[in-house]
């Protein structure tokens, strides 16, 4: 398809949508940013809009005239039920419905890996997490992440919206835990991720995977290499520093068995 020209990011004051509206402009969008907070612009960026997901007619508003959309608005973390519906199951709704009614034809998604956070965690020579694993969410968040998932999938086969749901591993300037090493998307990397996903064509609707061609990579990338993604980066060269500081990943250690880490045990709660 034709690389898409204004693209509306969603979510663009959160950690991830700060990252992407420094990048994704190099590679030819001009974004248009929303967000349910205020949006600290740079000189250059253009006025953010604020408006809340659950407000239908803003939205429609923001969505109109786009060629694509960086869906990341939502809650990052675990919350209550309650918060996490309206938040990232209604406002996703809310979000495709918006793009049906003004025809907007590609919406990249960001998932997570912890819609199959209570995956076994590879260990030794175990094969790397195929894209097609069954979901076991470890927290709502997780679920809501299920449920994007599916949605694409309804609106792409009833509507012929193409998405592409990225499973977000962490996203940061470089990883903070051991765990992380094998889960890690450096800030490059995950523009490369999305470009590609804005721009292979016939896409459907297609899962991948989201994070560096990491040595201690844990699950199959090749989904998000069919589409264009050249990863760039590798966690290693962190790695001696942060198992010296926290010891290596330990079998015994309930928040080292599965893939979502402590999101199975003891999730980080959404401060809001």
């Amino acid at each position: 398809m034709p690389a898409p020209r204004t693209v509306l990011l969603t979510g663009a004051a959160g950690g991830l949508g700060t990252l992407m509206r420094g990048l994704l402009p190099a590679y030819g969008y001009e974004l248009r940013l929303l967000d349910m907070v205020a949006v600290e612009t740079a000189e250059g960026e253009p006025a953010a809009i604020k408006a809340d997901l659950a407000d239908r007619a803003a939205l429609r508003e923001a969505v109109r005239g786009v060629d694509a959309i960086v869906h990341l608005a939502g809650i990052s973390l675990e919350s209550t039920f309650e918060k996490i519906l309206k938040a990232n199951i209604e406002g996703t709704y809310h979000l495709y419905e918006a793009a049906r009614e003004e025809g907007v034809r590609r919406i990249v998604f960001a998932s997570s890996n912890h819609a199959i956070g209570f995956t076994p965690r590879p260990q030794g020579e175990d094969p790397l997490i195929p894209i097609d694993a069954p979901r076991r969410p470890d927290t709502f968040y997780g679920l809501s992440k299920s449920f994007g998932e599916d949605l694409a999938q309804f609106y792409w086969d009833k509507h012929g919206i193409e998405t592409v749901s990225v499973r977000i591993g962490s996203c940061f300037m470089e990883p903070t835990s051991v765990r992380m090493l094998s889960v890690w998307m450096s800030p490059g990397d995950g523009a490369r991720l999305f470009h590609a996903a804005l721009t292979a064509p016939d896409v459907g609707h297609t899962v991948v995977y989201g994070s560096s061609a990491n040595t201690r990579l844990w699950w199959d990338l090749s989904s998000a290499r069919a589409l264009g993604y050249e990863p760039q980066d590798d966690s290693e060269q962190y790695a001696e520093k942060l198992i010296a500081e926290q010891g290596e990943l330990s079998e015994d250690n309930p928040d080292h068995a599965y893939l979502g880490g402590h999101f199975c045990t003891n999730p980080p709660m959404w401060p809001h």
